[in-house]
C-alpha cells in the first residue's frame, strides 16, 4: 500500500473511535493521554470539551495507525483500552506464529478462536462452521460494557489475518454487531467489503468456505512487516471487494476524476446509468456525494502533508477560488482547512 492507493485516503468520522478515545482515557493519566494525542496528529482533543461538529469531523488512516502504535507502547497494551485485562506485548506477534502454521483458511480461524479464548476475559469467542457458513461470534461472558471500536478491531483481526495468510483480501459473507446502529453507521462501509447489521444478540463475522483458498507461505520477515505496521494493513479494507459506492471511488481516484460523469462509472460497470443511481440509491449514496468524499479527503491528505499552499489544493480539487474552496471543507468536515493541516 502507498500515499498513491486510494486506501491511505479512506477517512472516518470523529465518532467512529470516540468510545476508544474514552477507553484510553480512562486507563491512562492525563499526560499519556496528552502524549498519546499529540503524537497522533489529535492534539486538538487533549484539551478540547465536545464540540458540536464532532460529528462532522474527519480521523484519517495515518492518525488511526498512529494512534493505535502509540497507545500500545504507552500502556503496554497491544489493544489499548479496549478489554477489561490488557493484552500483553507480543501477544500479536504470537497469534500470527500460530495462525501462519494452519493448514488451511478454517484450520486457521480455530486456531485464531482458541488463542483469544486464552487471552479474552470478557468474551468467548464461538467458531462456528457448517457447509455454506463459518463464522466468528464474541459471546459476552456475564455483562460487559460493548466497546464498538474493540468489537471492530478483532473482527477486522479476523478478517485482516485470513486475508494476509490468503494472500488476497478474502470476501466476507456478513458483519453484525450487537451495538445499535449509530449516526456514523456508513463508517463500517470503508472498513468491511459486506453488509454490516446492528442490534444483533452478538458480534460476528462469517464467511463463505467455498471462498476460503489454500493459504499462503509467510516468512518471519512477512510476518514482522506485517506487526510492524500494525494495524495499517488490517484495519482498512481494499477497495475490489467491495460496496458499489467504494468501487465508484477507487475508479474515480484511478481516472481523470474532476472531467468524470455518472456516464462514464455506469460504462466502467457496463449498466445503465439509470441502474447505477438506483443501485446507489440502495446504500444511500449517489454520484456527487462519493465525488464530494474523494475530493474531501484528498485535501485531508495534502493539508496534512503540508507541501501544497491553499490555492494549489483549491485548483487541483477543481474550486474556481479559495474562497469556494475553504466554505465546501467547512461543509465536509465542519472545521477549518487550518485546524488539518
Amino acid at each position: 500500500m502507498t500515499h498513491h492507493d486510494p486506501d491511505t485516503l479512506a477517512t472516518v468520522s470523529l465518532p467512529f473511535i470516540e468510545d476508544w478515545l474514552s477507553a484510553l482515557q480512562a486507563s491512562c493519566d492525563v499526560d499519556q493521554i496528552h502524549r498519546i494525542l499529540t503524537h497522533s496528529g489529535l492534539s486538538q482533543l487533549a484539551n478540547s470539551k465536545p464540540a458540536a461538529n464532532r460529528a462532522t469531523q474527519r480521523v484519517t488512516l495515518d492518525q488511526i495507525v498512529e494512534l493505535y502504535q502509540i497507545a500500545a507502547a504507552e500502556t503496554g497494551d497491544e489493544m489499548p483500552g479496549l478489554w477489561s485485562r490488557p493484552v500483553r506485548p507480543r501477544a500479536l506477534q504470537h497469534l500470527l506464529t500460530t495462525v501462519r502454521e494452519a493448514g488451511n483458511l478454517p484450520a486457521a480461524l480455530y486456531r485464531f478462536s482458541t488463542f483469544w479464548n486464552l487471552i479474552l476475559d470478557d468474551y468467548h469467542i464461538e467458531l462456528k462452521s457448517e457447509e455454506s457458513c463459518i463464522s466468528l461470534s464474541l459471546v459476552p461472558r456475564g455483562a460487559q460494557e460493548t466497546h464498538r471500536f474493540g468489537h471492530m478491531l478483532l473482527l477486522k483481526l479476523v478478517h485482516g489475518l485470513l486475508s494476509w495468510l490468503a494472500g488476497y483480501e478474502v470476501p466476507v459473507q456478513a458483519v453484525q454487531f450487537a451495538f445499535d446502529q449509530p449516526g456514523f453507521a456508513q463508517d463500517y462501509g470503508v472498513i468491511f467489503p459486506a453488509p454490516v447489521r446492528f442490534s444483533q444478540l452478538c458480534s460476528a463475522i462469517s464467511f463463505d468456505p467455498q471462498q476460503l483458498g489454500p493459504p499462503q507461505p509467510r516468512s518471519p520477515a512477512e510476518l514482522a512487516a506485517f506487526l510492524d505496521r500494525a494495524p495499517r494493513d488490517w484495519i482498512f479494507t481494499g477497495f475490489r471487494e467491495h460496496r458499489l459506492s467504494l468501487q465508484i471511488r477507487d475508479f474515480l481516484y484511478r481516472s481523470n476524476w474532476e472531467d468524470c460523469r455518472l456516464g462514464d462509472a455506469a460504462a466502467m460497470l457496463n449498466v445503465t446509468p439509470r441502474t447505477l443511481m438506483r443501485r446507489l440509491e440502495d446504500e444511500a449514496a449517489s454520484f456527487q456525494s462519493i465525488k464530494d468524499a474523494l475530493r474531501r479527503d484528498i485535501a485531508i491528505r495534502d493539508l496534512r502533508a503540508g507541501q501544497k499552499s491553499i490555492e494549489d489544493i483549491s485548483h487541483d480539487l477543481g474550486f474556481s477560488s479559495s474562497a469556494n474552496f475553504h466554505r465546501a471543507f467547512r461543509r465536509w468536515t465542519g472545521g477549518t482547512t487550518s485546524s488539518y493541516r
